[in-house]
C-alpha cells in the first residue's frame, strides 16, 4: 500500500476557537460569568467562544 502525503493546510481546523487565550476552566467559567453579568450584544462573540472553549474541555 502506498504512502499517502498529507498537506498541513487541508486537515481540518481546530475546535478550540482561536480568539480566547489560553485560560484553565476556572479563569474561562469566571470570564464568562463576568461577560454574561450585563447583557450586552457586542460580546456575543466573545460569550460564545468561551463556552466553546468549556464545551472542548468537557469532551
Amino acid at each position: 500500500m502506498p504512502d499517502v502525503q498529507i498537506h498541513q493546510s487541508s486537515l481540518a481546523p481546530s475546535i478550540l476557537p482561536a480568539d480566547i487565550p489560553e485560560l484553565s476552566d476556572d479563569e474561562c467559567l469566571a470570564r464568562l460569568a463576568r461577560a454574561v453579568e450585563t447583557p450586552d450584544s457586542a460580546r456575543l462573540d466573545e460569550v460564545a467562544a468561551l463556552i466553546g472553549r468549556l464545551a472542548v474541555a468537557i469532551e
